[in-house]
């Protein structure tokens, strides 16, 4: 039974629990060929506060997730080309939600104009790899943290 009806999800009564029914998201680990990691910065209003976090949104209908973050990316910074690779999917808190996310790794890529939808408000925010240990410490967003503990884990950082 559907509680409420939102754009961007919906709250359904499951087996006498509420559940929040999110689409997939696909989200991106970005080193470009400068071997530098790409993040955005970008207002969350439920938190009330601009967050650092791997670029990412939501896989579209008939969008496979790897093609979902390549257009994420592409869009939110300009980045496109590179190796990519899947590192994980995993879901975002699974007590409530069943928003999935596909995350993946993508080396060497190349720069071009990002195209942000109207709606985001993004700054594009460029680290050296090598600081990616350090930046662990500063990510309050879960999808970033995975990201940058599984590249720093991999990577031996």
């Amino acid at each position: 039974m559907t509680l409420y009806e939102g754009p961007i999800f919906r709250v359904e009564r499951r087996d006498g629990r509420d559940v929040v029914v999110h689409a997939p998201v696909a989200a991106v680990v970005a080193v470009d060929l400068d071997g530098q990691l790409n993040l955005v910065r970008q207002r969350r209003v439920p938190v009330d506060a601009s967050l650092l976090e791997l670029p990412a949104g939501f896989i579209h209908d008939g969008e496979s997730p790897l093609e979902a973050a390549r257009r994420e990316l592409a869009e939110e910074t300009g980045l496109h080309g590179g190796e990519w690779a899947e590192l994980t999917t995993f879901f975002t808190s699974a007590g409530f939600t069943d928003e999935r996310v596909h995350l993946y790794l993508a080396t060497g890529l190349h720069r071009g104009e990002a195209t942000p939808d109207d709606d985001e408000e993004l700054e594009v925010a460029r680290f050296p790899f090598a600081d990616v240990a350090h930046l662990i410490d500063e990510i309050s967003d879960a999808k970033t943290l995975i990201g940058l503990l599984l590249l720093a884990r991999d990577r031996h950082l």
